[in-house]
Order: structure tokens, then C-alpha cells, then sequence
């Protein structure tokens, strides 16, 4: 039918062909051209062209040229170098500086269409457009209908106007006729005869043909295969027929008994759930127990803590109780050194005391003898004044015998023993001052003597008093340095404490996180090992792994995830992650034949050399919203196992959420299968399944748990380690803190045991050199009194001299004149003499003895008065040896309240000692008790394990058991596509399941024992017997349609022959007449170059201008070729005048008179076509109608004038 299609469209355009050369002396041209963005022309400019001559002008460079290309283009020209660009983007306006791109360019060409030749087109005027944008998109319009290229190019096809046609003449064009290939003139020519459209048709006719016996050889094939295939495929059809038959009943018995086992698991899980529930709530039972072991260990640990928060107080206590007693200690050894210091003072004093009570004895005993010694001259002067008062009364009576003169004599003689006596007086006065002064003299040397000693001894005490302030002063400044530092220590000590506790507590809780971390890990670790989650079968497979060849795994085993897409990879495998992987075949049938041998059960086996799968490669899928892989690329896995996963995930998508995979199925229509996050699933198709899952239950969900937490306990185990030694060094900067503060405190109370023993001797040096100076002022006061009694004593004794003398005088003066009164009693006179000289004498003894005794009272009372002053000075030392006694027995009082505050606090040290001593048994108790319960704890922990193992494997029973609930619907859906529903509609109540499954391993043995089954292979018998059928009946048809086809080709081929040897003829006889016609003279023929096959040769141009010989084209000069070929085109024009023709300076390399020439040539074809010629030439713009100007105002933008000639020459009135 497609043939027979083709075949009459191929005639109705041979009659259009005929009906343009009939009709084309009717008038047609060119009305408008209207340009917009093309090249150099952005803006819209129309271009209304009359039936006459038309001449674009202007200067080079300003766009002339593009008017042509812009016709060119509109005609369907493709090439863009014919277009002089180097791609069709470059007809777009391509902007200037002061003009922006534009975006599309756009050319309509408008014909007169009154003489139809346009047959199909009804209108009269018909407008072509042609749309092209940068983004590469054209658009065809014809009068505004949108069309095909192909449309506009068979429109112009053989009317002269097309793309291939002489309608459009330019320097191009003209170096075709040119060309010194004469195949290359062809085109031209087949134009001008009108049989491009024959050849045209002809090569379509060929390659229908082409394809028309490329289309039998094929049916041939495809009916010699199918030959192959109709008798093999009967045989099948009816074994599958067979197989229904089979097929059928054993689907109502599967149906029936799956159904039965899906039953019997949901009973079974329904129990599983029970058993879980009892399993979680025994497990929740022991955690909580657990939970109760582990708050008795912290609140044991608590206690332990709280004991040894009292140890460390009572050591506290303790090293405050020891610092008191060091304390007692070193005020006893000060207070000791004070009694020994204050013992020396003592002797020194009680030395001093016996010195003195020596020196008082001394001036007490001199004093009494000085007392006694006066008594004795007390009694001599008595008895000398009896002596002498009886002398007085002898000369008494001597003078009163004597008489007058004598008493005068005796009178005088009184006198001069009177002065005689007070001399004597002056004399003893005067030795016993001497004596006195003496003593005194003595007394002072020793009071020098002592002032001197005492000087010294102050001066060395004073010494060794600076020397002790200056190490008292040192020892405070020591324990006040001391106390510094334990300030210091006691708050690096309590900081280093709390970080001790925060790191016990994070140690202790990163212990029990490690312990809880391990647990878990074991558990899953053992499961995994015991293949909990995985049916009977394969757990056989995989344990007996070591016994049977090529066995890799379950697929769960060969694969890792990440967390995050677990469940969605668990759900998108489904039972395939119990397939076990193998080498080969023949490794899964051995392992088949061994679950056969042990009744193990069925599994599903995956040999790595048959196994092939791809990946999805839906294009776009990728950049959907919400995807978020491809399954395959979800899990990481061995490259060996790459088919595997391909085969198993490789057509599965991963979407966000059920909106985004429902949006990508409907988008993709179904194609693939899509499974959310959340385990929602699209299967391919469109059915839906999805509900609430566990996240936790699966094998893959496990193994991504598993690999997470090991992940995890190395990282856990070395914080552990970190937070240990972090506990360790805070324990040692503890125990460092601890001893650089007892350290500090022991050098505090060494440093205040100095400064009390310094004090005290401070204390002794202080009294002792206040006695010093107390003694050297006493010296000093003795020396002056002494020194003022020795001068008062010799101006008593030079006082007393004098008095001598005086008396003595004046006795010697009484003697002379006695004697002169008595000068003449020479008897009484000596008897007074006597008298009175014995009188003198005694009264110079009793004045001797007198003044003896009134010098030894007063040596007795000076005597008295050092004794009282030493008595004095003694009271003071017996004051300060009293006070130093009290001192003594203060400090001794002291010593002993020291003391029994030494034994107190010894006893209460004694006491904190035998309390830490409690704590320790206390701690020991608790620790035991601790260990216990930590025992306990672990037995618990144990139970809790195996709880959690028992319900753990209750729970991948469950799973597992709902996964074969799964596996069942699924087998339901993938075998038969029945849901449970419907799959309960075909159920048959059976009478024994054991006689069923007997029933379907019968029917299944049948089956097998029919071979491989093609159930296809009915519908495919009847679709290939049916095209087979089908094929003969269409070889018939095509084998009819090449006879055609040919027949045709051939009558094409000779009406083309004909037509262009008429034709051919026609031009022959015009280019000659045209050629003497221009040339005036001469003469031109063409030639073909093989007559017997005038369609395929080449053709040759002669010409013989006026004066010269005739030769081919090749060998004129530029200007004559150029000549030649305009006769050509001249030529054609004549015989198949085009509506309009576009010249682009193809007179450019004639001379003027040849240019002149043309035009008047052109004139006279200007009746039956329409000429726009493009030039520089004076002569071709005076032959024109109309003067169309192109100018370039601004830069690279294209401006059109207009002089319309012939309404100038009417107005100048110009013929």
C-alpha cells in the first residue's frame, strides 16, 4: 500500500511539472521583499520591486549584496558559505557598538501569482517567509501557513526560482558556466530544459526502488526464517498446551497450598508474638532488675565515695590535728628553750645576788667596825675631856693663884689652846677627808672597772638581740611565705579533686557505655554467626559451607549499606537477600542435591558465571526530584559480585518518599521499580505495596547495626583508655598536690617553731640588756656622785688646811702674848706652860680623836648607804629573779597544758586513726558487697543477654516468618499476579496437605518431564504462522511494486531524454542567436560531450568571437568568458523566461561598451522577466527603471533609497 501511495504521488507531481511549462509565458514577478535582522539590515525594510528593470546600488561593503543572499535564503538556500558566512547563525544581525544583537532574522518574499504558476496555490499573491532563530530553530511559512522546507523547495522546483535555478545569477554562478569542468554546467541546464524535477523524481523512484528490493531480500529472510521456525514452534505449542493443562491444576494446588502455609505462619507468628512479648517482658523484667543492681552498685559506689570523702576529711582532721601537735611540740621545745634561757638568767642573777649580798656584807662589816672603832674614840675623847677638864681646873686654879696677870696669861693661854684645839680640829678634819677620799677613790676605780664590763657584756648582747631579730624576722617572713603556698596548694588541691571526681564519673560512665557497646556487639556478632534471620535452608547451606564447593554467602552477607538506606535495600531485595551466592552451576545443584539428602528445605541459588544483569539507564531519571539512587549504587559490595547486585537492584530506583516515586512512575509510566526510604515500594506496572515496617528486625538492618556500633567501639574503647589515664595522671597530680601541701605545711610549722623559739630568745635578750643598762646607769650614777663627794672632800680638806693655819697662828699669837704677860713668872709661867701644853696636847688628842670618830661615822654612814644602795639594786634582781622564776613557772605551766593539749590531741589522733581504720573495714565491706552485687550484676547481665538473644531471635523469627508470609505473597503475585484476596478466590479446600504437596511434586515432575516449556510458543506459533502469511502475501505485493517501480524509472528516462534533447536543441539555437546578437558577429554552439547518453554526459561551450578562431570557453580571456556566459544566461532567459531574475555584478569584468550592451539586451527580455541587477556599472544603472540605494549611515546597519527613473523622466519630461 506504502508503494502504491508513493507511485500516485509521484504522477500528480509529473502533472504539476507539465502544467508550469504550459503556463509559465504568463505574467509573474517579484512584488516585495521585506527583510527584518538579516545581516546588515536589523531593522524592517520592504523592498517593492515593478516588472521592470530594478538597480540596487551603493559603495562596497554596504550591503547591496545581502539583498540577493537574503533572497537566496528565503528560497531555502542551506549552505551558509554560499551565503558567504561561515554558519547560519551569521545571517542574524550581529549588532554594532551602538546596537545590541538581535534575535532572529526573518525574510519574506512576496510573488504575483495572477498567471498560476503556482497550480496548488489558489491565491493570487503568494508570500514565502523564513524564520531563523540563534538558538538554531527555522520556520517555513507560505502565506503565513506554516510549512516544510521540502514544501518550499518543490514550490520553486522547476520554475527557474529555486535554489539550484538561474533565477538567482551571481559571480558564483557565472564560475559554474565557467568552470572548465563541463559536468559542472549540468544543473544550469537541466534547469532551464525543466527536467530537474524529472531527475528529481527519478532518483526518489530509484531509491524506492533501492529500498523496495532491500525490503524483498529482507522478506525473503524473515520468510526463510520463519520457515525455520513454523514446525518447531507446532511441536512446542502443543507440548505447551500440555503444559497449561498441568500448569492449572498444579496453580490451583500451589495457590491452595501456600495459602495453607501462609495460615499456618500467621498462626505461628501469631504465637511468635506471644512468646515475644513474654520474651520482651521477662527482658524488661531483667533490665529492670539490672537497672535496680546497677542504682544498689552506684548508691554502693556513692557510699564508697562518701567514705572516702570521710577518710579524706578525717585525713584532713588528722593532718590538722598533726600540724596542732607539731605546733604543741614546737611551742613546748620554745617554751623549754625560754625555761633554759630563763634558768641562765636565773643563775646569772642569783650570781649577781650573792655578789652583791658579798659587797653589802663587806660595806656592812666595814661600816660596823668603822661604828666600833668610833665608839672606841667616843670613849678615848671622854676620857681625854675628863683629862682635860681636870687640866682646865688645875689652871683655874693655877690662875686664880697666879692673880690677875696670870689670869690674863691663862686667859690667853685659853685662847691659844682653844685655837691650838681647832686646829687640831682642822688637822683630823682634814686626814679623815683624806681617808675618806681614799675609799672613795677605791670605790670609783672598781665602779669603772664594773661600768666597763658592763659596757662590754651590753654591747655582745646587743650583737646576739640584732643577730636574732634578723632571724625572726626571717622565720616570718618564711611562714608567712609558707602560707602563701599552702593558700596555693589547698586550691590547686581542691581543683585537682573535682577533676579527679569528673573524670571517675566519666571513666565509670564511659565503662558502663563500653560495656553496653561490647554487649550488643556480641549478641549481633553471634546471631550473625548462627545465621539468625535466615530460613532453614540457608542456615544448612552456610554451616556446611566447608563441605560443599563455590559457596560465597547469602546475598545479606556480600553487601554493606549505609543506615540510612537499609531498609530500603532489605525491602527492594526481599527474599533475594536469602539467595545464595555460588561459583557456578553445578556448585548450586550440589547444593541443592545436599538440602535434598537432609530435607532441608528450598533455596534460591545465584551462580556468578550465569548471573548477568545491567543497571537502569532511563535518561533524566537522575535529576528527578526526590531521587536518590540507583539501588545498585546504594550498596557496596566485592567487584566479582557486580551481575549480582545489577541483576538484583540494578532496575530498582530509590526515591524520598512515596509523592516523589509516584510523580517518577508516572512521568517514566511505570518502567521501573521504585522503593522509598520509608519502604513504600512501586513495583513495575503500577501496583503498590507498602504499610508500616520494623527498622530494626532485618538481616541488613542488623549487619548495618552491627557495623555501626564496630565502627564505634574502637573509638569507644580509646576514650576509655583516654579517660583511665586522664583518671591516672589526676590521681598522681592529686597525690603530687597532696604532698607538695605537707610539704608546705611542714615547712610552715618548722618556719613558726623558729619564730616562736626566736621570739622567746628575742624576749630573754630584751629583759637581760634592759638589766644591763638598768646596771650601767647605776655605774654611771655612782662614778658622778663619787666624783662630786672626792671634790667636795678636797675643798673640805684644802678648807680645813687653812683653819689649820689659822688657828695655829692665832694660838702662836695668844703664846706670845702670855709669855709676855707672864715674862716675869718664869715658874707659873712654866707651870702654865705645862699646863696649858698638856692642856693643848689633850685637846689635840680629843680633837685628833674626835674628828677620827666623826670621819668613822661618817665612813660608817657612806658605808651604810652602799649597803643600802646595794640592797636596793639587789631588791630589783631579786624582783627580776622572782620574775623570771613566775616566768619559768608560767612557761613550765604552759609546757604541761601543752602537753596534756599534746595528748588530747594524740588521743583524738588516735581516735581518727582507728576511725579510718573502721572506714577501711567499712570500705572493704562495701567493695566486697560492691563485687557481689557486681557479680550479680554480671549473672544478671548474662540472663539479660540471653533475654535479649531469646527475644531477639523471636524477633527475627517473626521477621522471618513474615518475610516467608512476604516471599509467599509474592511468589502469589510473581508467579501467578494474584494478591492475597484474589489468591483466597481460587482456593480449593484440600483433603490433605501432605497428599496435595504430593500431588504438586507429581504435576511438577510431569512438567519437568516435558522438557523446557515455551508457554509463549501457542501465541507464537499462531503470531508466526500468521506472518508468515502474512510475509508471503507481501513479498507478492513488493515483487509487484519493483515491476512498477522499474517500469516507471524507465518511462521517466525517456521522457526526460526527450525533453531535454528538445530542449537542448532549443538552448543550442538560442545561444547562438544570442551570441551574434551580443557580440555582433561571430559564432557559438554547444556540444555534448557523449549525444548517446545525453542525461549523465557533460556539456561543452564554444564560441567564435567576431575576428577570431572558434575554441572553448577555457581558452577566451576573462572579459570574453564573462560575455559568454552572460549570452548564456541571455539565452536560457529567452527560452524559459523566469518571473524575475536577480543579477549580483555579473558584468562586473566587461568593459563599458559591453556593459551598454547587456543592458539593452536586458531591456528587450524585460517584457516576460523582471530583472533586479545589483551593480557598480554607469551603463546597467541607466538602463534601469528603478534606483534602489544602499547606504551605511551607521556602522555596520544597512539604509534603503528610492528613485523611481521613469517618474523623474515624466517630471523633467525627458524622453
Amino acid at each position: 500500500m506504502e508503494i502504491q501511495l508513493e507511485l500516485r504521488k509521484f504522477f500528480w507531481y509529473s502533472n504539476l511539472v507539465k502544467v508550469c511549462m504550459n503556463d509559465r509565458g504568463e505574467t509573474v514577478y517579484l512584488k516585495a521583499l521585506e527583510i527584518q535582522g538579516f545581516k546588515s539590515f536589523p531593522d524592517k525594510t520592504v523592498l517593492n520591486f515593478g516588472e521592470d528593470i530594478t538597480a540596487i546600488v551603493g559603495p562596497n561593503g554596504s550591503g547591496k549584496s545581502n539583498i540577493s543572499d537574503a533572497i537566496r535564503w528565503v528560497m531555502g538556500e542551506q549552505s551558509s558559505k554560499a551565503l558567504r558566512g561561515g554558519k547560519m547563525e551569521d545571517v542574524i544581525f550581529g549588532g554594532t557598538e551602538k546596537r545590541a544583537p538581535v534575535g532572529f532574522a526573518q525574510v519574506t518574499l512576496v510573488l504575483d501569482n495572477t498567471g498560476r504558476i503556482f497550480p496548488a496555490m489558489e491565491e493570487a499573491e503568494v508570500a514565502v517567509t523564513r524564520r531563523y532563530y540563534r538558538s538554531g530553530e527555522s520556520e517555513y511559512y507560505i502565506n503565513r501557513q506554516s510549512v516544510r522546507l521540502k514544501d518550499v523547495t518543490e514550490l520553486f522546483m522547476d520554475t527557474g526560482m529555486g535554489r539550484e535555478g538561474y533565477s538567482i545569477v551571481g559571480q558564483g554562478r557565472v564560475d559554474e558556466i565557467l568552470s572548465t569542468k563541463s559536468t559542472d554546467r549540468r544543473e544550469i541546464f537541466e534547469e532551464a530544459a525543466g527536467i530537474s524535477k524529472f531527475r528529481h523524481r527519478k532518483e526518489e523512484a530509484e531509491r524506492k526502488l533501492e529500498r523496495t528490493e532491500e525490503n524483498l531480500v529482507r522478506i525473503n529472510d524473515k520468510i526463510a526464517e520463519l520457515e525455520l521456525q513454523v514446525e518447531p514452534l507446532r511441536a512446542q505449542a502443543e507440548t505447551a498446551k500440555k503444559y497449561l493443562v498441568l500448569r492449572d491444576e498444579m496453580r490451583v494446588l500451589e495457590i491452595s497450598l501456600w495459602l495453607e502455609n501462609l495460615e499456618a505462619l500467621k498462626a505461628d507468628a501469631r504465637k511468635l508474638e506471644i512468646d515475644l512479648r513474654n520474651a520482651e517482658r521477662e527482658r524488661d523484667e531483667a533490665r529492670t532488675k539490672m537497672d535496680a543492681i546497677f542504682a544498689e552498685n552506684e548508691q554502693f559506689g556513692q557510699r564508697m565515695q562518701e567514705k572516702d570523702m570521710e577518710a579524706d576529711a578525717l585525713r584532713g582532721e588528722a593532718a590538722g590535728l598533726d600540724a596542732r601537735a607539731a605546733e604543741q611540740d614546737s611551742a613546748v621545745a620554745v617554751l623549754e628553750s625560754t625555761i633554759r634561757h630563763l634558768s641562765e638568767n636565773v643563775r646569772q642573777a642569783q650570781s649577781d645576788l650573792r655578789e652583791s649580798e658579798s659587797r653589802t656584807g663587806g660595806y656592812e662589816a666595814q661600816a660596823a667596825e668603822q661604828e666600833m672603832k668610833a665608839a672606841e674614840l667616843e670613849q678615848q675623847a671622854a676620857a681625854l675631856n675628863e683629862e682635860l677638864n681636870g687640866l682646865l681646873s688645875r689652871a683655874q686654879a693655877a690662875s686664880e693663884q697666879a692673880g690677875g696677870a696670870a689670869a690674863e696669861a691663862e686667859a690667853l693661854r685659853g685662847r691659844e689652846a682653844i685655837a691650838a684645839a681647832a686646829a687640831a680640829d682642822a688637822r683630823a678634819e682634814a686626814a679623815a677627808v683624806r681617808a675618806e677620799t681614799e675609799q672613795i677613790k677605791a670605790r670609783r676605780a672598781a665602779a669603772l672597772a664594773d661600768r666597763e664590763a658592763a659596757e662590754r657584756q651590753l654591747e655582745e648582747k646587743s650583737r646576739e638581740a640584732k643577730a636574732n631579730r634578723r632571724a625572726l624576722e626571717d622565720a616570718q617572713e618564711e611562714a608567712e611565705a609558707a602560707a602563701n603556698i599552702i593558700s596555693g596548694h589547698a586550691l590547686r588541691m581542691e581543683e585537682r579533686k573535682k577533676k579527679a571526681a569528673a573524670l571517675t564519673d566519666s571513666r565509670v560512665k564511659l565503662t558502663m557505655d563500653a560495656g553496653a557497646l561490647d554487649n550488643r556487639i556480641r549478641l549481633l556478632t553471634e546471631m550473625e554467626k548462627d545465621y539468625e534471620g535466615f530460613n532453614k535452608a540457608v542456615k544448612l547451606v552456610c554451616q556446611a559451607q566447608n563441605n560443599l564447593r563455590g559457596i560465597h554467602g547469602p546475598v545479606a552477607s556480600l553487601m554493606k549499606t549505609d543506615g540510612r538506606y537499609s531498609l530500603a535495600i532489605e525491602i527492594a531485595l526481599g527474599a533475594g537477600l536469602q539467595n545464595i551466592v555460588v561459583d557456578r552451576e553445578e556448585d548450586a545443584k550440589s547444593a541443592i542435591a545436599f538440602l535434598k539428602q537432609r530435607d532441608g528445605g528450598r533455596a534460591t541459588f545465584l551462580p556468578l558465571t550465569a548471573i548477568r544483569g545491567d543497571e537502569l539507564r532511563e535518561r533524566g531519571v537522575e535529576q528527578e526530584f526526590g531521587f536518590v539512587g540507583i539501588a545498585s549504587r546504594l550498596v557496596r559490595f566485592e567487584p566479582e559480585y557486580t551481575h549480582i547486585f545489577n541483576s538484583l537492584l540494578g532496575r530498582t530506583v530509590i526515591a524520598e518518599d512515596l509523592d516523589c516515586g509516584i510523580a517518577m512512575a508516572r512521568k517514566y509510566r511505570n518502567a521501573f521499580r521504585i522503593v522509598t526510604l520509608d519502604g513504600q515500594v512501586i513495583n513495575r506496572g503500577g501496583s503498590m505495596t507498602g504499610g508500616s515496617t520494623s527498622r530494626s528486625a532485618g538481616v541488613l538492618s542488623r549487619a548495618a547495626e552491627l557495623e555501626r556500633l564496630n565502627s564505634r567501639t574502637a573509638d569507644m574503647h580509646r576514650q576509655l583508655e583516654e579517660a583511665r589515664a586522664a583518671e591516672e595522671a589526676s590521681r598522681r597530680e592529686l597525690d603530687a598536690a597532696q604532698y607538695e601541701l605537707s610539704t608546705a605545711e611542714s615547712q610552715r610549722r618548722a618556719a613558726g617553731g623558729e619564730g616562736l623559739r626566736l621570739q622567746g630568745v628575742k624576749s630573754q635578750f630584751d629583759m637581760l640588756l634592759s638589766n644591763l643598762r638598768e646596771s650601767l646607769e647605776n655605774l654611771n650614777g655612782e662614778l658622778e656622785a663619787s666624783g662630786g663627794r672626792i671634790q667636795d672632800n678636797e675643798a673640805r680638806i684644802a678648807a680645813a688646811e687653812q683653819t689649820v693655819a689659822d688657828r695655829e697662828t692665832e694660838a702662836a699669837g695668844y703664846r706670845a702674848q702670855a709669855e709676855a704677860v707672864l715674862s716675869g713668872q718664869s715658874e707659873l709661867l712654866a707651870q702654865s706652860g705645862r699646863l696649858t701644853e698638856s692642856i693643848t696636847a689633850h685637846k689635840a688628842d680629843l680633837a685628833a680623836v674626835t674628828a677620827n670618830r666623826e670621819g668613822a661615822l661618817r665612813r660608817a654612814a657612806d658605808l651604810r648607804q652602799l649597803a643600802s644602795e646595794l640592797s636596793g639594786d639587789r631588791s630589783q634582781k631579786e624582783a627580776a629573779l622572782t620574775q623570771y622564776q613566775q616566768q619559768i613557772n608560767a612557761a613550765q605551766a604552759e609546757i604541761s597544758q601543752r602537753m596534756r593539749a599534746q595528748a588530747e590531741l594524740k588521743t583524738q589522733s588516735t581516735a581518727i586513726a582507728e576511725r579510718l581504720t573502721a572506714i577501711s573495714q567499712e570500705k572493704i565491706a562495701l567493695e566486697a558487697e560492691r563485687t557481689a552485687r557486681s557479680r550479680a550484676g554480671q549473672e544478671m547481665n548474662e540472663t539479660l543477654l540471653n533475654l535479649e538473644r531469646a527475644a531477639s531471635k523471636l524477633e527475627t523469627k517473626l521477621t522471618t516468618s513474615a518475610m516467608e508470609e512476604k516471599q509467599i505473597l509474592d511468589k502469589l503475585w510473581e508467579t501467578y499476579e494474584l494478591s492475597h484476596s484474589d489468591a483466597q478466590a481460587q482456593r480449593i479446600e484440600l483433603e490433605s496437605v501432605t497428599k496435595a504437596a504430593r500431588r504438586v511434586a507429581e504435576l511438577k515432575r510431569a512438567i519437568n518431564a516435558l522438557g523446557t516449556i515455551n508457554v509463549g510458543a501457542i501465541d507464537e506459533f499462531e503470531r508466526v504462522n500468521g506472518r508468515y502469511t502474512y510475509l508471503t502475501d507481501q513479498r507478492n505485493d513488493v515483487e509487484k511494486a519493483k515491476g512498477e517501480l522499474t517500469g516507471i524509472i524507465r518511462e521517466i528516462t525517456g521522457q526526460m531524454t526527450e525533453i531535454f534533447a528538445q530542449q537542448f536543441k532549443l538552448l543550442s539555437e538560442s545561444f547562438e542567436q544570442t551570441f551574434v546578437e551580443l557580440f555582433g558577429g561571430g559564432q557559438a554552439k554547444l556540444e555534448l560531450e557523449d549525444p548517446e547518453n545525453i542525461l549523465e554526459c557533460g556539456i561543452d561551450i564554444k564560441a567564435q568571437p567576431p575576428g577570431k578562431a572558434l575554441k572553448t570557453i577555457s581558452l577566451l580571456s576573462g572579459g570574453e568568458k564573462a560575455f559568454v556566459a552572460i549570452a548564456l544566461y541571455f539565452a536560457i532567459l529567452k527560452v524559459h523566461p523566469t518571473p524575475f531574475c536577480i543579477m549580483d555584478e555579473i558584468e562586473a569584468a566587461l568593459d563599458e561598451a559591453n556593459v551598454v550592451r547587456t543592458a539593452r539586451y536586458m531591456r528587450t527580455l524585460a517584457d516576460k522577466t523582471q530583472f533586479i541587477v545589483i551593480t557598480h556599472r554607469r551603463g546597467t544603472m541607466e538602463a534601469a527603471d528603478v534606483l534602489y540605494g544602499i547606504t551605511m549611515q551607521e556602522q555596520g546597519v544597512s539604509k534603503v533609497l528610492t528613485i523611481n527613473l521613469n517618474d523623474m523622466a515624466k517630471e523633467l519630461k525627458i524622453k
